[in-house]
């Protein structure tokens, strides 16, 4: 394995190319633009083709044409950007076409601003281009994990002939670790469902295009058995110290390393409190939620966002067990004491029996 440090916008590049990755074609946007600068310095050099939109749009547009043809394709950009991307998205998961795509959150609504956040989530997660389609999403919270769940991405997206998205906030992707890559690439399959301008593949067609009532409604139909099939197979998610976990505390990227530090720090306080990180946000860990219903008195969901993952969880969980919720937004990210304060607080009133008089708190 080769061991370097870099940032974690640099590490997808470098995983994509070792996936068998070969064009890339996007538009800079902070905090993702050292996803396009990598691109356009490595991607030539291994014979793959890197090309600068003119837009978001028309780089989402040079995916599908790219996907078309069998080649291992992605693009990046962030909240503003993906937004512009979402028609394309639909047409692309409407075609069956895999592709990878790179979202690095910053502070929205509208150009918002450039500090990290996690207000993509519905758009990304949810789907939010036209039509019944669903996009897989991936979370990493480490610059290693940007590095393997793109590689897992560009997998996940040729075995299901759909859209993959790796979302990150804008912290993981501008914080700078150490990171191994596997010492082989991988060489991608040409797939037989390609078009490639030969007598062979004439009879291939791509198209999100379905006239016929019912033909549309089988082609629906079999994209819904597919995801299906994801939310069977492909659910992942980090448990940590959950085992008897009175107080689960649930969030994803950067929040899931922070919870950490608050999970060790609650324990030491005598607080049985445990984590449960989401890796997959579709299909979202479901299970791995109901599982901890055994002995968890309460979840406590944090995110940078206004309680976009909180639906999940809640629809998870479906009243079983209350659910609270904490979260800072417009770019701030929750500090440790503050997420702890509040996970006391949730202890008082969940598990009274716990916290000792002279260390409650009140609640303002």
């Amino acid at each position: 394995m080769r061991r370097q440090l870099m940032k974690g916008n640099e590490a997808i590049v470098k995983s994509a190319i070792l996936a068998g990755c070969r064009a890339f074609y996007g538009y800079p946007i902070t905090p993702a633009s050292e996803i396009t600068e990598s691109a356009a310095e490595c991607m030539p050099k291994t014979g793959g083709v890197f090309l600068q939109a003119e837009s978001e749009v028309a780089a989402i547009n040079m995916l599908y044409g790219a996907a078309s043809a069998g080649v291992r394709a992605m693009t990046a950009s962030s909240g503003p950007g993906i937004s512009l991307m979402q028609e394309g998205m639909s047409y692309l998961a409407g075609a069956q076409l895999p592709c990878v795509i790179a979202d690095i959150t910053r502070g929205g609504p509208g150009l918002g601003n450039i500090a990290a956040e996690q207000g993509d989530y519905h758009q990304v997660v949810k789907g939010g281009g036209h039509g019944n389609y669903r996009t897989l999403v991936l979370a990493p919270d480490s610059v290693q994990e940007m590095a393997d769940l793109t590689a897992l991405a560009f997998e996940l997206a040729d075995r299901y002939r759909n859209p993959v998205v790796v979302l990150a906030d804008g912290f993981i992707g501008q914080m700078m670790e150490p990171v191994e890559f596997p010492q082989k690439a991988t060489e991608p399959r040409q797939p037989d469902w390609a078009v490639l301008g030969t007598a062979e593949t004439r009879g291939n067609l791509v198209t999100s295009l379905h006239l016929d009532l019912n033909e549309s409604e089988s082609h629906n139909l079999a994209l819904e058995a597919k995801y299906r099939l994801a939310e069977q197979l492909e659910t992942r998610a980090e448990e940590w110290q959950t085992e008897g976990a009175e107080i689960v505390l649930v969030g994803y990227g950067i929040i899931g390393r922070i919870l950490k530090a608050v999970t060790a720090e609650a324990r030491a306080m005598g607080l049985n409190v445990g984590l449960l990180r989401p890796i997959t946000l579709y299909p979202f860990p479901t299970a791995h939620l109901q599982c901890l219903t055994n002995t968890a008195r309460v979840f406590v969901v944090v995110e940078m966002s206004n309680g976009q993952m909180l639906e999940d969880v809640r629809l998870a969980l479906n009243g079983s067990i209350p659910v609270e919720f904490f979260s800072r937004v417009g770019g701030i990210v929750p500090s440790t004491e503050e997420i702890l304060n509040f996970v006391r607080i949730q202890a008082q009133r969940y598990l009274p029996a716990v916290v000792p008089e002279e260390e409650r708190m009140v609640n303002v």
